[in-house]
This record gives C-alpha cells, structure tokens and sequence, in this order.
C-alpha cells in the first residue's frame, strides 16, 4: 500500500500539471495553496473496512477561499486524482440544486476534457425531484386522492369547476409528454414550475415506493437515474440529501469515500431544518383515510396486525384536535383581525399545565398506528416477492398506504418531541406554534406545532462527522472577525485535533478594485419606520446617479416594495424588483440593458445576497439597506439565545455578531466578481461604524477603500488593511 505522502504528492502533481498545460489557467499561490491542503487532507483519512485493533485516521480541511480564488478546480483536481488512486468516489455536496448544475453541466466537463483519466461523474437529486409513474397513474384515475401528502402550511385547495379542471390538465399534459418522451419526469426540466400541491402528490417518495416490484419499475425516471451514480467517480449532491439519506445507503457510504462540502457556511442551517419536525392539528381527514385504507389492505393480505387502528385513528385524531383548542384558547384572540400567521413559542420549551395529556394520548396512538402501517408494509413486500404475478396490486396497496405513512411519522415525531424534557445541563429543544388565521370565510383557525434541536453542531457531531474519514469543508465565508471559531462551533468540529482550518486570500485587490463608502442615514436602525424612510429618501438621492448595473439589498420585502413604489416613473423603468418576474428572467433582462450600455437597477432580498455572480459592470454598484441581522422572529434563534442568557451569555455578542458578518460578508461579495471589476458598495446601516460590534463586523469584511460620509457629502477614501 502506497504512503499517504506519496498519494498527495502526485495529487498534487496532477493539479500541477493542468495549470502548466492549459492556456487559458495561470498559477495561483492561493489555488495552489488550497490544492495541497486538499490533496493532504483527502490523502491520510483512513477508508474503508478496519483490520482487526486498527483505528482509523480522520482528517478534515475547512478552508475558507476568497472570491477568485477558484475553490472547484482547487479541490476537484486533487480529490478525482486521489479517488482514482484510492480506487473510490468523491462526493462533492453543494447548497442548492442550481449550484449542483454548475458543477455538473460547467465545471466538471470542463475538467475532464484537460484530465489525462477517463473521469464520469453524476448528479443526485432527491426522490421528490422526480415524478412517480405510479402515483400518477392512480391520480389519472382518482383526482380526489391527490391533496393526500399536502403540507399543511399551505392554503387549502381550490374546489371550484375551473381550479380542478386545470389540475386535470396539468396531469394529462405531463402524463402525455411521459408517454411521449417529451419531458424526462424531472421537477427541474419542467418549463413552469408546478402547483406545490400538484407535484407532491406525484412526486417519488420513499414512504410509497416499492422499489423493484412497483410494475412501473423499468420506467421508473428515479432509478433510472441512480444507475448513473454506480459507475460515477464523482457524485455531485446537496446538503439537505447529504442529511436527509445518511445511514440510508443511497449514497456512498462516508467512510469509504472522499467528501467535499462546498458553500459550507449553509451546513448548520441546513442541519437545523433537516432534522426539524411540525405537524398539523387540524386537517385530519388524512387519519381516517389511512385508518380506512390500512384496514381494506390488510383485508386484502390477509394481516391480522390491524385490529386496535380503529381505536387508535380516533384517539390521534382526538388528542391532536384537543391540543389545537388548547391553542386557539390560549392566542386565538391575538389573531382577530390579523392576515399573517401568529406563530408562538413556547419558553424555555416547557408545555402549559396539562398539555401534556393529550400529547402523551397522541403519542401512544401514533405509536399504535405506526406499528399497524409497518407491518401491513412489510406483508406487503413480502407478497409482492412471493406473488409476482401480483405486483401490480401489491404495488398499487403500497403506494396509497405509503403516501399517507409520513404524515403519520411527522406527527410522531412532533408531540414525541414536544414532550420531550433535556436532561439536566441538557439545551432544551425550541417548541412553537402556528396559528393561521380564518381562510375562506369557514371561520376555522389552522394549527401547526414544530419542534426543532437548537443547537447544530451537537446534531452535526452526533448524526454526520462520525461517519466521516476524509473531507473537506470550503467556502468564501467562512470566518468572522478572522477566525474560524464560530463557524467551527456551528458546524460541531471545535475542538477536534483531527480538524484543520486555513485562509486562503482572495486574489483580487480589493484596496483598489473596491470602494466601502459608509453612508450611515441620522435614523436609529431601532425606530425601523423612520428608518426606512431615512433609507428611502437616501436611495432616491443616490440611486439617479446609476449608470452601469447596481443591486439593492434589502432585509424587509415590505420595505423593498414601498421604495420600489415611490421611485418616480424615469427610474422605476430602469428597475428591476424581485418577485415581480421569474429570476432568470429578470437577470436575462438586467445583462441586456447593461450589455445595451443602460442603466439596470435590481431591489433584491437575501436570496439575492448570495450565490448570484454579477460581474463587471453588471454590479459596478451595491447598495446595502441594512445590516442582514437574522429574522427576529426565528423560533430556534429565539430558544437558543433564551437558552444562553438563561446560562449566563450573550447571545448578540456569541451568536448574532459572528452570523451577521457572515452573511454580510456574502452580500459584499456580489460586488467584485473577476480581478478586472471595479465597484463601490454603499451601505446606510450607521452601526457599521459607530457601534462597537459594528466595526467588528466591518473588520470581518474585505480590505476596501473606506469613504465616510457626512449629510450626504463624502470624505476621502482610506485604504484599509484587514487588521485595522
């Protein structure tokens, strides 16, 4: 067996020798430098099986790689060389499914056209990106069955002649163009995104899929597609289907391949979501309808293990209604009047005086029917493998008891974990509801309840990096004040000896490419009416001065909406406000005005903060309203910064300041994109300067040129070094 010395060795040659043979690549000491961090790293983690007394070595690489720094091609080259040394796979997890194509369809070709190996590589998705033949075909024939797997945070159905007739539709269109090989099954290939609920009830699941024996097998698009990841040397994934299949074998497993997270800093947001629980306590019709199906499948295999569903269908059903009285009795009244949901935590994730009956009663019920469904799938199974020439019945019997299986796990889980109490030193887990107020006039309020762990790293530790040998962790944002500790923290590796963490510079220069101009408006962030409209009457001075692409910040969509509405005529035909047209639509049209030599401004919110690359004069101008503080109303970040006060911390100095430069430090980033950019970045947050934890932010960013700004007219720019 080859020392690991020498396998990052030639790794790193391989690297060497791509940017020496290709024209169009010059040297980078920063690319290189993570190159070999990366070809280190992924060469000493121990893979595969264990002799007898050996412990495995583990090794993982965070690093955070400035914008230009050209982070894929550093961690790509390496990682494929080494995969193919090691004879495994490297799985590479991204943030988005968008970010997924670019690598697959742009990065990765690239690549493989300059490798001197025959490399292939695949992209996986998740079961519900893809259509199920099956369940279509029983929507064809039954339209009612199609709101089954609805999410309860959405409104409800239209029943009117029209609504269902473009449901009907819509369902025979995609079935025909199936038929057709005109559309591959695929959510994303889709010309317009679907009705969510039309798509759920025909998306793939696990829950109702029976895999080989389902008849439609053969054409089955999943499957189809997870061929292609057999013989792949790279899977290209995201984070949620990293989460959301470990321990599933669905995808390699972490100890016997190499993994790359790129755009790292979504990992522990990720987490929290992924492993986060609701229910809903009111639309319950689908507890009968599963007590009734569950009843006429096991009459039709012949299993005896349904007799307490009855009584159990009704006690779930009881006790969840009970619970969502105690809610409507307790806030009911905070919503009358009220069109947004009332969402309401619980403090210190401890349950009002006897609430705790109904939940345990929901509790048990739930149990009951999860046994009863798990057994009458696994009759079914059985029956499928030993009456093959029933599959098509069998495969029909599991589908419709499956679509309604993780509604019933979802409630579960949620009044498992409402009841749940920490142990002593233990964080709590955040507990809230939702309240929705009266849709349609019927004058019944919609109750949700969530439960969600708190802390992310502890969830990381336990669920994810105990499988892994060999990673590498990466992103432009990744440090806070230029170190490493919070994220660290957030992503459950502090403290880990086998865990290394290194900058890697961007190489532009960002002192002469970029101006920081501070133009902090006379209004206290903290009145936020005479706030935005301090920011309002700065944007209408500043904003007719545009003459190239420019894009506004926002943290508020209502905000954003009243400046779009108060631009006068002129430049309100220059702007471009999100949400008002499908995204890349509106960036086709922001690079045809700027390619025409006009003016194009875009009002964007967070999303468009992050992960959207505006180069040269597409973004010569950046506009920050103010600064991305998280949501204040976040259930989890509450419970969380309750907990740490309650334990003697700061939140705001221990949580908020580090999240916040983080993500200012993405929104910066839109603005110098290629080392020929030139931009100015206006940002109207007076707490960027004049507080405290606000030049700590400030210090976290990019070395600009700082302007000050008084009443409007500007000092004189100062180059600024990253440690002032």
């Amino acid at each position: 067996m080859r020392n690991t010395e020498d396998l990052a060795h030639e790794a790193l040659a391989a690297f060497d020798r791509l940017i020496a043979e290709t024209s169009t690549l010059r040297p980078r000491a920063g690319q290189r430098a993570m190159a070999e961090r990366v070809a280190t790293t992924l060469a000493q983690g121990t893979l595969g099986k264990l002799a007898p007394g050996q412990t495995p070595e583990r090794r993982i690489a965070v690093i955070e790689a400035g914008t230009g720094v050209g982070k894929s091609l550093a961690y790509l080259t390496p990682a494929i060389a080494l995969a193919l040394q090691r004879g495994t796979r490297v799985v590479v997890s991204t943030a988005t499914v968008a970010l997924q194509e670019q690598l697959v369809h742009h990065d990765l070709p690239t690549l493989a056209a300059r490798l001197p190996w025959d490399v292939r590589w695949a992209l996986a998705k998740g079961r519900g990106r893809y259509v199920c033949r099956l369940k279509l075909e029983q929507w064809l024939s039954d339209p009612a069955a199609a709101d089954e797997g609805h999410d309860d945070e959405l409104p409800l159905q239209p029943t009117d002649a029209a609504s269902q007739q473009a449901r009907r539709a819509w369902l025979h269109a995609r079935a025909a163009e199936l038929a057709h090989g005109q559309w591959d099954g695929e959510l994303d290939s889709l010309a317009q995104p679907p009705e969510p609920r039309w798509w759920a009830a025909v998306a793939a699941d696990a829950a109702s899929c029976s895999a080989r024996h389902c008849p439609q097998y053969g054409a089955c698009v999943y499957f189809e597609r997870r061929k292609a990841l057999v013989g792949a040397h790279v899977i290209v994934v995201n984070h949620d289907l990293l989460l959301a299949t470990l321990g599933t074998r669905q995808l390699p497993e972490l100890d016997q391949c190499l993994l790359v997270l790129d755009e790292a800093h979504h990992l522990p947001t990720t987490a929290l979501e992924q492993f986060g629980c609701r229910t809903g306590l009111t639309r319950l019709a689908w507890v009968d309808r599963l007590a009734s199906r569950a009843l006429r499948v096991a009459q039709e295999v012949e299993c005896d293990a349904v007799a307490d569903v009855p009584q159990a269908a009704a006690q779930l059903r009881a006790a969840l209604q009970d619970v969502a009285r105690l809610c409507v009795q307790a806030w009911g009244e905070r919503l009358r009047g009220a069109d947004e949901p009332l969402r309401v935590r619980l403090p210190h994730g401890r349950l009002p005086e006897g609430w705790d009956g109904p939940l345990a009663q929901a509790d048990a019920a739930a149990g009951t029917l999860l046994a009863a469904v798990r057994a009458l799938g696994q009759t079914l199974r059985d029956a499928m493998r030993q009456q093959p020439d029933e599959a098509h019945r069998l495969a029909a019997l599991y589908t419709q008891l499956g679509t309604l299986a993780p509604r019933l796990e979802a409630a579960s889980d949620t009044v498992r974990w409402l009841l749940h109490e920490p142990a002593a030193g233990q964080a709590p887990l955040a507990k809230w509801f939702t309240l929705y107020p009266p849709h349609g006039g019927d004058g019944t309020v919609r109750v949700l309840a969530h439960a969600s762990p708190m802390l992310p790293g502890a969830l990381l530790r336990t669920r994810l990096w105990g499988q892994v040998r060999a990673a590498v962790l990466t992103s432009a944002t990744l440090t806070s004040g230029g170190r490493f500790d919070f994220y660290l923290n957030e992503v459950g590796l502090a403290d880990e000896p086998d865990v290394a963490a290194q900058t890697v510079d961007s190489p532009f220069d960002h002192a002469r490419q970029g101006e920081l101009v501070l133009a902090g408006v006379a209004a206290d962030p903290r009145d936020l009416a005479a706030y935005q409209e301090a920011v309002q009457h700065a944007l209408l001075r500043d904003l007719p001065a545009v003459r190239r692409g420019a894009l506004v910040l926002f943290t508020s969509r209502a905000h954003l909406q009243r400046v779009a509405a108060a631009l006068p005529p002129t430049l309100r035909a220059r702007t471009l406000v999100q949400g008002e047209r499908p995204r890349p639509q509106l960036l086709r049209q922001h690079r045809e005005r700027v390619a025409a030599g006009e003016a194009s401004i875009i009002l964007g919110l967070q999303s468009f903060g992050e992960g959207l690359d505006l180069p040269g004069d597409l973004c010569a101008e950046l506009f920050i309203t103010k600064l991305p503080f998280a949501p204040p109303d976040d259930p989890v970040g509450e419970a969380r910064a309750e907990w740490l006060r309650a334990s003697g911390r700061d939140p705001f100095i221990e949580l908020v300041v580090p999240a916040t430069a983080l993500r200012l430090k993405q929104w910066v980033g839109r603005a110098i994109r290629t080392e020929a950019d030139h931009a100015r970045i206006v940002c109207y947050d007076p707490r960027l300067s004049a507080t405290g934890y606000g030049r700590v932010i400030l210090n976290s960013l990019p070395p600009f040129r700082r302007c000050h700004t008084v009443a409007g007219q500007p000092q004189p720019s100062v180059a600024v070094s990253p440690e002032v």
